[in-house]
């Protein structure tokens, strides 16, 4: 090669590193414009429960990446995590650990920028380590102590940089710092996501907090991310159990941003016990105001979709079952075409025929009738005769959108929520490991 080639290939490469650099710093500082406009919410303070966050240098310099959680001895914790075949070694472990005896208490430690996952033995001694020394610095049984991983996948953790930050993290706790646990446990999230609500439940008050990261690698099963959630309540674990799942799959399934399920999605509740309200199964106010804590955070991954631009809510009725209205509704979410032209602001209707007819689930052509927000587009098989493009177009251009398809052919309902899918999800996820 001469001199003149080299010149030219070692031009292109500082080109090329060039427009990583921008891309790098244009995914670490711009927002979501999806984003909640006044940040990070105050939520309540959860008797029980102490937190605290360092910069372990994980993967990357100067960051906060690394989250400790205490909780009272008592606390009552469930889980549900993903169904993947290749999910990593703290989601085995914690799945192992689940419905121990409360009397310790409890510790969830979280490290984001590498997710310990396709680790083998490696990932199951570095989970050993982690746990080993979270116990012997908080006092919490090691079988209690329930460890997550967030990031890049197939790449040793190095977990020293971790223990070697135990001490000082359980020697910071403090009850009101969750907002920067949330910030530690963030990987592609342009913010920190946060929800809480107090109920009034025989006459006292319950407090419920959650944080949650998730941007991209969103799919059902369940969905693809991070998620703790706290509660002053007092609720056997059994109980605590079968309510967390149920209301699983009303949110946290059935939202997607690109199909794609992690191999590292953990979903944790601790109930401390320290408001001494007892809950049970008819206590509907508490389930429901766990349910609107978890909707909340569902929609705000959505929101922070990698590149998003626009929430879309799928509403799907008129199926041959909830079955069915799922699996009409995700075909819609999670198709490439119908997302790029929600993206482009198209009103392509077509496209939400041709997701329905691939869905496999139950439907007849000439009973489908589809809206956008309160525009009938068609019906019947056909172009609605009132529908015009241009309103079609003008409603395409809202940040927030609600496509709704009746199937026409029996009870059959669910909803799900997705985003658009730009450019920026590209350059994101084709440059994540750079």
């Amino acid at each position: 090669m001469d001199k003149k080639a080299k010149i030219r290939k070692l031009e292109k490469k500082i080109e090329k590193l060039k427009a990583r650099l921008e891309t790098a710093e244009t995914h670490t500082s711009a927002v979501s414009p999806l984003a909640p406009k006044d940040g990070f919410p105050r939520l309540p303070v959860i008797g029980g429960a102490r937190f605290a966050a360092v910069q372990a240098g994980v993967r990357y310099a100067k960051r906060v990446d690394l989250m400790l959680a205490v909780l009272d001895p008592g606390t009552a914790v469930a889980g549900v995590f993903t169904r993947s075949a290749t999910r990593s070694a703290p989601v085995l472990d914690c799945q192992v650990k689940i419905g121990s005896d409360p009397s310790g208490g409890a510790a969830f430690i979280v490290n984001s920028g590498n997710s310990n996952a396709f680790t083998g033995a490696s990932g199951e001694k570095a989970v050993a380590a982690i746990t080993a020394e979270v116990a012997r610095a908080t006092g919490v049984p090691e079988n209690r102590v329930y460890s997550a991983s967030t990031g890049v996948i197939g790449e040793p953790l190095p977990y020293e940089r971790i223990t070697s930050r135990i001490e000082e993290l359980n020697g910071t706790l403090t009850s009101d710092a969750i907002e920067v646990a949330a910030r530690a446990i963030m990987t592609t999230d342009t913010y920190a996501k946060g929800a809480g609500v107090e109920v009034q439940i025989g006459g006292k008050t319950v407090r419920i907090a959650g944080i949650a990261k998730g941007s991209g690698m969103i799919a059902p099963d369940m969905a693809t991310m991070l998620v703790y959630i706290f509660t002053d309540a007092k609720i056997d674990q059994a109980l605590l159990q079968a309510v967390l799942g149920d209301l699983t799959n009303q949110t946290f399934n059935n939202i997607t941003v690109d199909s794609d399920t992690s191999t590292s999605d953990s979903l944790l509740i601790a109930a401390t016990g320290a408001s001494g309200v007892e809950i049970t199964e008819e206590t509907t106010a508490f389930r429901d105001a766990l349910k609107r804590v978890m909707l909340d955070l569902a929609h705000q991954v959505v929101r922070d979709g990698e590149g998003a631009t626009k929430f879309i809510e799928i509403r799907i009725t008129g199926a041959a079952s909830d079955s069915d209205a799922r699996t009409h509704g995700m075909a819609i979410a999670n198709s490439p075409l119908v997302k790029t032209a929600i993206a482009g602001e198209d009103p392509n209707w077509g496209r939400i025929v041709m997701a329905i007819g691939k869905s496999g689930a139950a439907a007849e052509r000439d009973k489908l009738a589809i809206h956008f927000g309160d525009i009938l587009v068609a019906s019947q098989g056909w172009v609605s005769p009132a529908y015009r493009e241009s309103e079609g177009a003008a409603y395409m251009r809202n940040q927030d959108l609600v496509i709704s398809v009746d199937v026409g052919i029996g009870e059959g309902a669910a909803t799900v929520w997705t985003c658009d899918l730009t450019h920026g999800y590209i350059a994101i996820n084709a440059d994540y490991r750079s």
